[in-house]
């Protein structure tokens, strides 16, 4: 009888540790978003690159650790800033081949330049859920003006770490000879898509 009261007890605890999912009701209202500070959330941030590859398939690669801010004004969106740094060495592919000699001299050459920054300059709503981001994008030593189309996912309380959250996804495609990573153009597509799924922790 005590054991299986035991067993009982434990059960519940171990139930009652799990994080209530359920209500974890994220909000899909921009207006509702919460205005102020916020830091990127790396690990479920992720900039997704694809280029097309000899004119045959559209090849995938991805970065990650990405770090930054992001000061939200979701009531004057214009006044909101955003600044990101990715690190170059944390390029991903589904060859391990091609990720190393991504990292190389003839591509991005990690080495010499370790991260990659996007700091915006301006921010402009074109919609309920949805602005263009204009800014900076330093590459390979290379600094240009280059735009984002971002769309709000949405934002609440995680339930795991228990912050308060804004997701958004972004889209923009750049030419990578712009930015000197030149290695067979154009057999190797010159024109490169980003998608960029970015999570924003916001800071008390």
């Amino acid at each position: 009888m005590y054991q299986r009261l035991s067993r009982t007890v434990l059960l519940v605890a171990s139930i009652s540790a799990i994080p209530t999912f359920a209500s974890a009701q994220a909000v899909a209202d921009p207006a509702q978003v919460q205005s102020g500070a916020y830091t990127i959330e790396s690990g479920h941030t992720q900039v997704g690159f694809s280029l097309l590859h000899f004119g045959f398939t559209y090849y995938d690669g991805m970065f990650s650790n990405v770090s930054g801010t992001l000061d939200l004004n979701a009531r004057v969106p214009a006044q909101s800033k955003l600044s990101v740094t990715i690190p170059i060495a944390s390029v991903q592919t589904t060859s391990d081949k091609l990720t190393a000699e991504l990292k190389g001299e003839q591509w991005f050459d990690a080495a010499k330049f370790p991260t990659a920054t996007f700091i915006s300059t301006e921010v402009k709503s074109i919609g309920k859920a949805d602005a263009v981001v204009k800014g900076n994008l330093t590459l390979h030593g290379v600094t240009k003006s280059e735009i984002l189309k971002v769309h709000f996912i949405g934002a609440g309380t995680n339930p795991m770490d228990k912050k308060y959250t804004a997701g958004f996804e972004a889209t923009g495609t750049i030419r990578r000879s712009d930015f000197g990573v030149k290695t067979y153009v154009p057999y190797v597509g010159d024109e490169v898509k980003l998608r960029i799924a970015g999570a924003f922790e916001k800071q008390e």
